[in-house]
């Protein structure tokens, strides 16, 4: 089954009603989804005794994916990062089996060099063996070498809509990670029943597919319409 989910776990008012009333917005959030995608952690560091709350409030099958610190993808931009990155596992390990993809978002401005990448997903890949995911937004990053040094190290691309470096049809296999932000006002927009059947055809089984259009609360029920009972 895919992991369909949004950034964050607000529940708008609107669709309250298809949450148990009862419990913290995690534990009522966590009842209708099986992941969640944690866009903070890009922001600020948190007690590691915040996320044994969270892992305490979902059950077993329930996963976190966790966005990289900006100090890694924007101030080092991917260099010399194995002690951030060492450390952020050790913030973060009281998930514990409850801890999924981490997301590496880069800034626009960051292209793709072969000896950069390698480098910093060598030091990642000696500390870390899950699910690791890039969404670049350099156009460079759309070049034959980037994907094959990324498959080198086991990176999974992001699909991302909009899409600024990876088209759907540059993919051949449904994409291990999509975020979808909102088009055409990004993290605003809420997607048509039709673009929602479009994404749910490239979608394959253990796929993460997060919706990033939180600003007007339609990410919620954009994922709820994409998890129709007996759809997956």
């Amino acid at each position: 089954m895919p992991v369909i989910a949004t950034a964050g776990w607000s529940i708008p008012k609107t669709v309250a009603e298809r949450f148990p009333s009862e419990g913290t917005s995690l534990e009522r959030y966590a009842a209708v989804f099986p992941g969640v995608e944690i866009n903070s952690t890009f922001y600020r560091s948190h007690r590691p005794s915040t996320y044994e709350k969270w892992a305490a409030s979902v059950g077993d099958d329930f996963r976190f994916s966790l966005k990289l610190p900006k100090t890694i993808t924007h101030e080092r931009r991917l260099a010399g990062i194995a002690d951030l990155f060492a450390a952020f596992l050790e913030e973060t390990a009281l998930l514990g089996q409850k801890r999924g993809p981490l997301l590496c978002q880069l800034p626009p401005s960051l292209r793709f060099d072969a000896s950069l990448v390698r480098t910093a997903f060598a030091a990642m890949r000696e500390r870390y063996d899950g699910m690791i995911v890039i969404e670049p937004r350099h156009r460079t990053w759309a070049e034959p070498t980037a994907y094959r040094v990324l498959q080198d190290h086991g990176v999974e691309r992001v699909f991302a809509d909009p899409a600024p470096v990876w088209s759907k049809e540059s993919f051949q296999v449904s994409p291990a990670y999509i975020r979808l932000h909102g088009s055409p006002e990004i993290y605003y927009s809420r997607y048509t029943p039709e673009e929602i059947a479009a994404y749910r055809a490239i979608i394959g089984p253990g796929s993460w597919c997060v919706f990033d259009n939180t600003a007007s609360g339609a990410a919620i029920v954009n994922a709820l319409e994409l998890a129709e009972p007996g759809e997956f």
